[in-house]
């Protein structure tokens, strides 16, 4: 997790605190190849760029939220306006986090994108991205040993890892 992301969290209220850690410890769990950041004052995962999830502190509690969240047909998820495709859901309490709801919802977030990374470039319009386009590459650590693992999308069947302290 990245260090603002814990200040963050550390900065709400016990409650809210503790929502905020399990949202980023399963969100980064299920999304390990995403960029973490405090993105627009509070914490948002990117996938090649692009906003995916993230979550903020509302007066009604915890809102996770996801940016092609519309996509994934999902009751759960509220759709929030029409001009964009996210949807949220709202929590007041960590029970009501139901984890593989969110290991769903996060698969999905990486398979089904609306373009937000280039929507300036494109005057507001939104465009579907293609799914694990083929040459794409995700590249992290993990936190338990520190190794490096690139993930290629060889083609729509074929995925290849690495472990980069092997070369």
């Amino acid at each position: 997790m990245h260090p603002d992301v814990k200040t963050y969290n550390g900065s709400q209220a016990p409650g809210d605190q503790a929502t905020c850690n399990l949202l980023a410890t399963e969100i980064s769990r299920h999304l390990p190849e995403a960029e973490n950041k405090i993105w627009h004052a509070h914490p948002v995962w990117f996938l090649d760029g692009n906003p995916v999830v993230g979550y903020n502190k509302l007066k009604a509690g915890v809102r996770l939220m996801f940016w092609s969240g519309q996509s994934f047909d999902e009751p759960s998820l509220i759709q929030r306006g029409e001009k964009f495709k996210d949807a949220s859901v709202t929590f007041t309490d960590t029970n009501q986090v139901k984890k593989a709801d969110l290991a769903r919802w996060c698969a999905k977030a990486r398979e089904i994108q609306w373009d937000y990374k280039n929507i300036v470039k494109r005057k507001g319009q939104l465009e579907r991205l293609k799914p694990w386009r083929i040459g794409r590459q995700f590249s992290w650590r993990t936190e338990r040993d520190a190794a490096a693992l690139t993930l290629t999308v060889r083609s729509e069947c074929v995925v290849c890892w690495s472990d980069a302290s092997a070369s």
